[in-house]
């Protein structure tokens, strides 16, 4: 039995060097190590989808830099790859068998700046924890559609905002100082100026360069926005949507939009125009004059009535209010990709693949539209792929085995369905773990000339490749 603090790690089997070993970890460390006999070990390893149960040979809960410090050197001189669970939707795959799993949730720094319009975050920290703080002092993040999402990961993969995204960009495009240990325990403050090449390779890169402990980023003045969604029944897909698309080039960049065809649950906790109902959800976010963004509502809500409608003017804070996610865990199947366009040609596959009738076992499949600011380069380059997609499509689902099996055959049915509207570039933050897993898929992904540099500067930083357990960037040779 070995003892830290007041958490106490068991090991059933281990040999007496293993015990050592272990011993050794938990007087470095004052967060708490635990090893799969551990009572607390499930609840520590457990992510949003539960299908993807992790099983790490010992888990490290860091409390500070220095315990993520202590949990890479331990796992340097064993030999051990090291896998990251930050907050939220973080993906970790395939299992992290026979590594060392560092968790970030108890990295709880949060500091706000509204002199300099900036916010200071440990890995540990939500934006929803960030949105009570800025809403105070009338500043906004770009915060993604699930405020119970970690910022760090959600940033080193792009970060995609249902509401500022078009007008600001991405959230890794204002990121201005990054804490981040690398694969030799070494703890690097890492600016666009100080070392430009780390800084491009992190923000983009998500978690294959070491582990992210603190991030500063920009905030911006605004305090208010029109939004929500409108619901539609199922049926009147057709109409809802050819206006939904008629209306996406008339837009302008403080404008974000988005549609998900959904077949919910009879759930208590959805209003009773929902339940069990198969719907179409237009979210719409703006910013802005407020009686604008009631206007483009228009067109939407003259092609039908809509069975609920959420649209008003809102406190910043609400943003999480446009597309209302599931906040708890479940086992999920997904897939996403970009797509070139939204024309008569796309909707009408699509109406065959999710429309009435269509048996698509799915509990949602969205299109979002992207474009404008999303498309620029930032002023502090970064390494995010999906530039130029002006759109792309979420297919997710949730329920029993036997549901599941289903939604993962629906999923190559689907993919195979949208390949003619295919964009090159996609998200990652949106990538499936069973998506771009071989290396030829994640160079694909990236584009062969970004690959090459990323490929590059892994070499450098990390180049036994200890941080794997995600969309891999490989070490050049």
């Amino acid at each position: 039995m070995l003892y830290n603090g007041s958490d106490v790690v068991h090991s059933s089997n281990g040999a007496p060097s293993d015990m050592a070993g272990h011993a050794s970890l938990c007087v470095a460390v004052q967060g708490p190590v635990l090893l799969p006999d551990d009572f607390a070990y499930g609840k520590e390893c457990r992510t949003f989808n539960l299908s993807r149960p992790l099983t790490p040979a010992v888990v490290v809960g860091a409390t500070s830099t220095d315990d993520v410090v202590a949990a890479i050197r331990y796992a340097g001189r064993h030999g051990m790859p090291v896998a990251v669970r930050n907050q939220g939707h973080q993906v970790v795959f395939p299992t992290a068998e026979d590594a060392l799993l560092i968790t970030t949730n108890r990295l709880q720094e949060i500091s706000v700046d509204p002199g300099r319009r900036v916010v200071r975050v440990g890995a540990g920290v939500t934006w929803a924890q960030v949105l009570l703080r800025t809403e105070r002092v009338g500043l906004a993040p770009i915060a993604g559609s699930a405020p119970h999402v970690g910022v760090v990961g959600y940033t080193l993969g792009g970060g995609l905002s249902p509401l500022l995204g078009r007008t600001l960009g991405y959230a890794a495009d204002h990121v201005r100082w990054i804490e981040v240990v690398t694969a030799d325990g070494a703890v690097r403050e890492v600016t666009a100026d100080s070392d430009p090449d780390l800084f491009w390779a992190l923000l983009g890169g998500k978690g294959n360069f070491g582990v992210v402990t603190r991030m500063e980023f920009d905030v911006f003045p605004m305090s208010r926005f029109y939004g929500g969604g409108l619901w539609f029944r199922g049926e009147e897909m057709r109409p809802v949507l050819e206006a939904w698309r008629t209306l996406i080039p008339t837009l302008d960049e403080e404008t974000t939009t988005s549609f998900s065809v959904q077949r919910l649950p009879d759930a208590a906790v959805l209003p009773q125009s929902l339940r069990g109902a198969f719907v179409l959800h237009v979210r719409l976010g703006h910013l802005g004059d407020i009686a604008k963004g009631a206007r483009i509502a228009e067109p939407l809500r003259a092609a039908a009535t809509p069975v609920r409608d959420t649209l008003a003017e809102r406190p910043f804070g609400e943003i999480g209010e446009i597309h209302n996610d599931p906040v708890r865990g479940m086992p999920l199947v997904e897939t996403s990709f970009g797509l070139r366009d939204f024309s008569v040609a796309t909707l009408d596959r699509l109406m065959e693949l999710t429309g009435p009738g269509s048996g698509c076992p799915m509990k949602n499949v969205e299109v979002r539209a992207l474009g404008g600011a999303l498309d620029r380069e930032p002023v502090r380059p970064n390494s995010v792929p999906s530039r130029g997609t002006p759109y792309m499509t979420f297919a997710v689902g949730s329920g029993t085995p036997t549901q599941l099996r289903a939604m993962r055959e629906f999923i190559g049915t689907y993919t195979r369905g949208m390949a003619p509207w295919r964009a090159r570039h996609h998200i990652l933050n949106f990538l499936a773990p069973d998506e771009a897993l071989s290396e030829a898929e994640v160079r694909a992904f990236y584009g062969a000339e970004r690959y090459a540099r990323l490929a590059a500067l892994k070499h450098v930083y990390d180049p036994h490749n200890v941080f794997r357990f995600n969309h891999n960037i490989r070490p050049a040779a």
